[in-house]
């Protein structure tokens, strides 16, 4: 299997991952709003554990260092194969919510609340976890990311105003994403192996435990999506019907989404062994700047904004490049 032991290596596949979680959702507005979120997430769900298995017997099953998917598999504790698939399954309700705020409120205001609530309670969750870094400047950039969450909520406040639409759910989905978010990667973090020692028995790889971080996402989208397909958070009830007579376009372009968010997924935990959870995680879930960035100069979120949103959608890119840095320094210091 191929391992990541260098920190310069870990650090770009974080950021690798981070470009990956922010660009995904772009394959949804590539589709169109015809095709509802709770549609898309059937086939995003399902290309998600295909590229996983595609990593697993590729990556995780080449090379000389470590195991192999298929022995890692066999010696693996059950314990540490449902912690992973745990992560999964809370991982995708939050995801769900996300994109359900994402329909409401734009990829610029919800990956900035959602995924920032998500990234800094999942730094301080994963620190607790195996507390490496500095704390003064890991906590210091969580705290001005913070600061750029808080902005963001009030850009969108402004732009909601100015549209005369209601902000408030938009909002409340988004941090009800960010809260199931920010713990799954510490269930996942603790199932793997860090050197592969006989102290590591029964600890899986890291391309293991994206299978079942998948598999458990999966199952999450059986028993949620149902639930938000029969009282969505706007429009009418979905019928399942209408995601089977969904055309290929639909179809492929919802798994290749899941596919980027996977690649991403893969390399970030990839990277946990080098970087420590942590650190991997508050660098790899970077995400929002990189979708606040589609959504204002691609998507146009933001062209009808009032008069003073640019400046506070400038001081929230300024607060979480800011945060970054001191996430990265906090290694070294």
């Amino acid at each position: 299997m191929v391992l990541v032991q260098n920190y310069g290596l870990a650090v770009f596949l974080c950021f690798v991952a981070m470009v990956c979680w922010g660009s995904w959702q772009n394959t949804q507005n590539l589709i169109g709003k015809e095709w509802r979120f709770e549609l898309f997430y059937w086939d995003y769900s399902i290309g998600i554990l295909l590229f996983a298995l595609i990593m697993a017997f590729t990556f995780g099953s080449f090379g000389e260092e470590g195991r192999s998917f298929m022995p890692d598999l066999a010696q693996a504790d059950p314990k540490n194969l449902l912690s992973s698939a745990l992560g999964g399954f809370i991982w995708n309700i939050g995801t769900l919510l996300l994109v359900a705020s994402i329909s409401i409120a734009g990829m610029s205001v919800a990956f900035p609340i959602g995924g920032g609530i998500g990234w800094t309670l999942g730094i301080l969750i994963n620190y607790i976890g195996k507390p490496e870094g500095n704390p003064a400047l890991l906590f210091g950039g969580t705290a001005v990311i913070i600061l750029a969450i808080l902005v963001s909520m009030q850009s969108y406040r402004k732009l909601a105003v100015h549209q005369k639409k209601p902000s408030f759910k938009g909002i409340a989905l988004a941090f009800a994403a960010g809260l199931c978010i920010a713990f799954f990667y510490r269930f996942v973090a603790s199932s793997m192996a860090t050197d592969f020692s006989p102290a590591d028995d029964g600890k899986i790889s890291s391309y293991t435990a994206v299978v079942f971080f998948s598999i458990g996402a999966l199952l999450s989208t059986i028993i949620v999506n149902p639930i938000f397909m029969a009282r969505p958070v706007q429009g009418s009830p979905v019928k399942f019907s209408e995601w089977i007579r969904g055309n290929s376009r639909a179809h492929l372009l919802g798994m290749l989404g899941g596919a980027i968010w996977c690649l991403g997924n893969s390399v970030s935990f990839m990277s946990v062994g080098a970087a420590s959870p942590a650190i991997s995680y508050g660098l790899s879930n970077a995400a929002p700047v990189v979708a606040a960035l589609w959504g204002i100069f691609i998507w146009k979120e933001f062209r009808d904004a009032p008069k003073g949103t640019n400046l506070l959608l400038t001081l929230m890119f300024a607060f979480y490049l800011v945060g970054l840095v001191l996430i990265v320094y906090s290694r070294f210091a």
